[in-house]
């Protein structure tokens, strides 16, 4: 599935490092550890009627990722809300906008690995784009395709998969062979071959009404994916965290995906099988009309009053 360009998108403002510059002159120094190594962190916000859902979690899980990795400097709270704020106001936005922040190690006084060569504090990137949840219209009658792929995600004592890092080396892959396989997304397995995620969200499976998700070993612990939880709590839903085999996502009565970009996605065919009766089943349907209700009331207000 391929996200179509935006014509509101064409004269974009991005925020670098404070400045707000055209997206057709924006750009950072070969010398930036983005460039060098994919040494950075990232996180997915979305605004809903001029408040961001969930944006503490997000900077938390942000700060998080950074410290993990070292960073000699890492931007408050009120410093990122501000260049989220100065970004959104550039670029007049309101409601229905994906923002991606990122934050890297910064410059290099010369090309190395060590990051005691990152002398000038870290590089911030806010990137505010008009961009409608990727999946919720555009799967129609058939939900997602989905395939399994022959690449595994890390393991922690490999890669902590809760860094939350820019290196997507991996989930590129794996969105290649899913393309090639002509299907929508990548699911990926752990070492063990149990279901972790797909290539870009979390999944769930729901089988005689129970709400299951896998453990966050392989997976990170999606903000998403933690809503929709708390949702099945608070809504007397039945779940539980395990490890799932494909024999099970094959057998479920229904599969979504969850994430920023997408929100929650039904997913309609894995593999070749057809999930449930082919359609989107009444928990997925209850949970979607559950979270669309909690961005209409959540959020922290970040323009206008």
């Amino acid at each position: 599935m391929l996200q179509t360009f935006n014509e509101k998108n064409r004269d974009l403002l991005i925020n670098i490092n404070g400045e707000i510059i055209h997206r057709d002159t924006a750009g950072i120094s070969p010398f930036d550890s983005l460039v060098q190594g994919g040494d950075g962190v990232w996180e997915g916000l979305r605004l809903y009627e001029g408040k961001i859902f969930k944006l503490d979690e997000h900077l938390k899980r942000l700060q998080r990722s950074a410290k993990a990795m070292d960073f000699a400097k890492i931007p408050t709270r009120d410093e990122l809300v501000g260049e989220i704020k100065k970004t959104l106001a550039a670029n007049e936005m309101r409601d229905n906008v994906h923002i991606r922040l990122t934050l890297s190690r910064g410059l290099k006084v010369t090309s190395g690995m060590d990051p005691r060569l990152n002398q000038a504090g870290p590089t911030l990137i806010v990137l505010a784009e008009h961009k409608a949840p990727v999946y919720t219209d555009s799967v129609g009658d058939t939900g997602l395709k989905l395939m399994t792929s022959s690449l595994r995600r890390f393991p922690p004592d490999c890669l902590d998969p809760n860094i939350h890092h820019n290196n997507l080396i991996q989930s590129i892959m794996a969105k290649i062979e899913a393309t090639h396989a002509g299907a929508d997304d990548a699911v990926m397995l752990d070492q063990r071959g149990f279901l972790a995620e797909t290539n870009a969200t979390n999944v769930f499976v729901i089988t005689d009404g129970v709400v299951e998700t896998s453990r966050a070993v392989a997976c990170p612990e999606g903000i998403t994916r933690e809503t929709v939880l708390a949702l099945c709590v608070d809504n007397k839903l039945a779940w539980r965290e395990r490890d799932i085999s494909m024999t099970h996502v094959y057998n479920a009565d229904e599969v979504f995906t969850t994430g920023t970009m997408g929100e929650l996605a039904w997913v309609g065919v894995v593999d070749g099988r057809s999930i449930g009766n082919g359609s989107i089943g009444p928990v997925t349907q209850r949970l979607r009309k559950l979270f669309t209700e909690l961005t209409k009331t959540e959020g922290v207000q970040v323009v206008g009053s």
